[in-house]
């Protein structure tokens, strides 16, 4: 069996944005607009890099996990921090 590579990062920063909400993944799926019997297993799917959500499906699960789509493809952790409490602050200001 070949050696998998790294997780995308879409994969790994979807993952940890869920579970810092402390929702599964089916949960999640559901309130981003996936169907009830496919939305584990799609988001599981995300989540492991064996497929890439569209921008559509992305924009959703974003919406859901309060976070712009630029934070799924920060590849500097510090980066994507930036980015999550910018979305943050910048809410409350408008």
């Amino acid at each position: 069996m070949a050696e998998k590579g790294p997780l995308p990062v879409y994969s790994r920063r979807l993952r940890e944005a869920r579970e810092a909400l402390d929702i599964s993944q089916r949960t999640l799926g559901i309130k981003a607009g996936l169907d009830e019997f496919v939305a584990s297993t799609r988001v599981n799917r995300y989540e492991t890099g064996v497929h890439q959500p569209d921008l559509q499906t992305l924009q959703r699960l974003a919406a859901v996990l309060k976070l712009p789509v630029a934070y799924f493809y920060a590849e500097d952790d510090e980066l994507a921090q930036l980015i999550a409490n910018f979305k943050g602050r910048s809410k409350g200001r408008r």
